[in-house]
């Protein structure tokens, strides 16, 4: 993809217009890219990255400390990491196709650089950097807000449903599995499809870029389906005992 085209298509991506160029295509440039070409005029995004990061904290902190005002420290942290782990932040960065812009060496591209989670993580918080060193404050901190701070319920509930699946497994004695059912594409492009099983009973597949994201997945919906029993429950007067008939029985088997 030529040069213009690519920043174009990122700048209307994050939505913002750069006064210098050259900071988006810094921010997009990985050291393997640097390293292959061997000049000097190339420098890669990790001073970007290190800022942003920093730019980033900042940001989300005064976000949840205005916004939750009633909620105590402990608990604000632990917001706020499920917000800007590396998970969510690749999460985001791959939907808006930063791997695919990014410039990699021809060997890094080839082993899966473009869609590797840290490396996206990376590029999210590069961008932010370069967002904040050609605009300043205003637009660094709506980057963040737009593509972030939207929906904080539902990112915590999905940074935390293995946790609470496991937890919710202990809690009514059923095993859990995780079963890796298949592995397939180039290096690059790699596809693990998972099903995940609880009290022996198939709950759903996915599949995902890694095992690690296929299971974040698959535990997510299950919890998410597991809510909408239990409230369905509740409702109906069933409480506990209806919850338990439900992940016996088997409430069906989701496909990936």
């Amino acid at each position: 993809m030529e040069i213009e085209a690519s920043i174009q298509e990122l700048e209307d991506a994050i939505g913002y217009t750069f006064q210098d160029k050259k900071h988006l295509l810094t921010a997009m440039t990985h050291k393997s890219y640097v390293n292959e070409k061997t000049i000097g005029r190339y420098e890669s995004y990790e001073r970007y990255e290190f800022l942003g990061d920093a730019i980033l904290e900042f940001v989300v902190s005064k976000y949840l400390f205005i916004h939750y005002n009633n909620m105590p420290e402990g608990k604000l942290s632990k917001l706020r990491s499920s917000l800007v782990c590396e998970f969510t932040l690749s999460k985001i960065a791959r939907e808006l196709h930063f791997g695919d812009h990014a410039r990699f060496s021809k060997g890094e591209k080839q082993t899966g650089g473009a869609n590797r989670d840290s490396i996206l993580c990376d590029l999210f918080e590069s961008v932010l950097g370069a967002i904040y060193l050609d605009g300043g404050m205003k637009p660094a901190q709506e980057y963040v807000h737009r593509l972030l701070l939207q929906d904080i319920e539902h990112k915590q509930r999905f940074h935390d449903a293995k946790s609470s699946l496991q937890e919710y497994a202990q809690k009514h004695k059923l095993t859990l599995e995780y079963e890796l059912l298949s592995e397939e594409g180039p290096d690059h492009d790699k596809k693990f499809t998972v099903r995940l099983l609880l009290g022996g009973k198939e709950m759903t597949q996915k599949t995902a870029h890694s095992k690690k994201a296929a299971q974040q997945y698959a535990a997510f919906e299950v919890m998410e389906t597991l809510q909408k029993k239990r409230e369905k429950c509740r409702f109906h007067g069933l409480g506990i005992l209806g919850k338990f008939y439900t992940v016996r029985q088997g409430w069906g088997t989701s496909p990936a």
